[in-house]
């Protein structure tokens, strides 16, 4: 089959590997209908998750057919089933997983000693995202082998089209998770970093959720466009100083809660800050520029919430602990528990409540899937998001 693979630093290519097969007796064969390139996907391709092995299969965001069942899958899952996957694989058991933690599960990570050495303690596994979280191929491909498969998909029974159900495996259910984390109440002003496509839907999830004004940051015009056509304000931190704005757009006080959609990757609007972080990074005394991190923290009003739902992985510098100590800042975060979430969205969508299609920009076949990283990462004709179709 074909598959988009990760062939070093800056580099993927498609290449043909072999077909997956059942592994396991609760394993699922899928057919890729749809997959996508996540932001969390450059951040392997730009090297700064360790543990990636050259030809190993990318991707996260994926939907499709069931072609093929273990024996031991659950026979309310049958071949021909049209379903999406989360990008974290739970098994539905362990402590965690019955907390609906599902992305903190203790029994799907086979190389949990190299995360729980990283991060003190193991994560699950996820699809497509180096062998820190289990090595496991992932979705950018013609066929993915699913794990624990009865546990780990949502069948689409509807007619709703893939592109309106894809991103339920994973930045539709992040965005939405960055707003709960914020208990946002009538009147609130939430502000979030990042106009991608996470940052799109944590503002439309802010404002389902009751928010009276939500406020795009970002340096990119075409996000903070997509972000102003649907009704939010925007500060471009490029031309603007961000605390200064908020304060201004909120009487005095600063957004009541913050939102973190950007993480380890993010930029600065004044060099010198963005150089410091940029040789930090060089020298490895940090692995993160938390630009974005910090900026929330000093920006959110007393006792208020910063949401952190851009991926960290390492190491930061010049975390502003007396700030969300003696502020009475409440910060939450954690990778998207997907599992918990798919339902109730999918839900929301039928409703016409969310409308996930809006930030699709690009369509390629999988054969250009390097091209779509290119588009992607380099933000060129104006990439939001790249969906293929094998």
């Amino acid at each position: 089959m074909k598959a988009n693979c990760w062939t070093g630093r800056n580099s993927v290519e498609v290449l043909d590997v072999p077909d997956p097969s059942i592994l396991s007796s609760r394993d699922a064969i899928v057919k890729i209908t749809s997959t996508a390139i996540c932001g969390s996907d450059l951040h392997l391709v730009d090297g700064y998750v360790p543990t990636m092995e050259k030809g190993d299969i990318l991707g996260h965001e994926f939907m499709g057919e069931v072609v093929e069942v273990g024996p031991g899958v659950n026979p309310k899952l049958r071949v021909g089933d049209r379903v999406v996957v989360p990008f974290p694989i739970a098994c539905g058991v362990c402590a965690p997983c019955r907390a609906e933690l599902y992305s903190c599960c203790e029994n799907t990570n086979p190389n949990a000693g190299i995360s729980e050495k990283l991060f003190g303690h193991p994560t699950a596994g996820i699809y497509g995202y180096s062998h820190l979280t289990g090595g496991f191929a992932g979705g950018q491909a013609e066929y993915a082998r699913v794990v624990l498969a009865d546990a780990n998909v949502l069948k689409i029974d509807s007619d709703l089209t893939d592109e309106q159900v894809l991103f339920l495996s994973d930045i539709l259910p992040t965005g939405y998770m960055g707003a709960e984390m914020c208990d946002i109440q009538g009147g609130d002003v939430v502000a979030v970093w990042g106009a991608g496509p996470v940052g799109q839907f944590a503002m439309d999830s802010a404002r389902v959720l009751g928010a009276e004004k939500v406020i795009a940051i970002d340096k990119e015009p075409y996000r903070l466009a997509m972000a102003a056509s649907q009704g939010y304000e925007t500060i471009n931190f490029e031309d603007t100083d961000v605390r200064s704005a908020l304060l201004e757009l909120t009487g005095g006080r600063g957004p009541d809660k913050c939102i973190d959609a950007v993480g380890l990757e993010a930029t600065h609007g004044a060099s010198h800050v963005q150089l410091y972080d940029r040789a930090k990074q060089a020298v490895r005394s940090e692995t993160d520029r938390p630009h974005a991190l910090r900026q929330a923290i000093m920006s959110c009003r007393s006792g208020g919430v910063v949401s952190v739902i851009g991926v960290y992985g390492g190491l930061i510098d010049k975390f502003p602990a007396g700030a969300w100590m003696n502020r009475s800042l409440t910060l939450r975060t954690g990778q998207c528990h997907v599992h918990k979430y798919m339902k109730p969205l999918l839900g929301l969508i039928d409703q016409g409540k969310l409308d996930p299609t809006r930030i699709i920009t690009h369509r390629l076949p999988l054969t250009e899937a390097p091209k779509g990283y290119d588009l992607f990462k380099n933000k060129k004709d104006h990439c939001e998001k790249v969906v293929l179709k094998p």
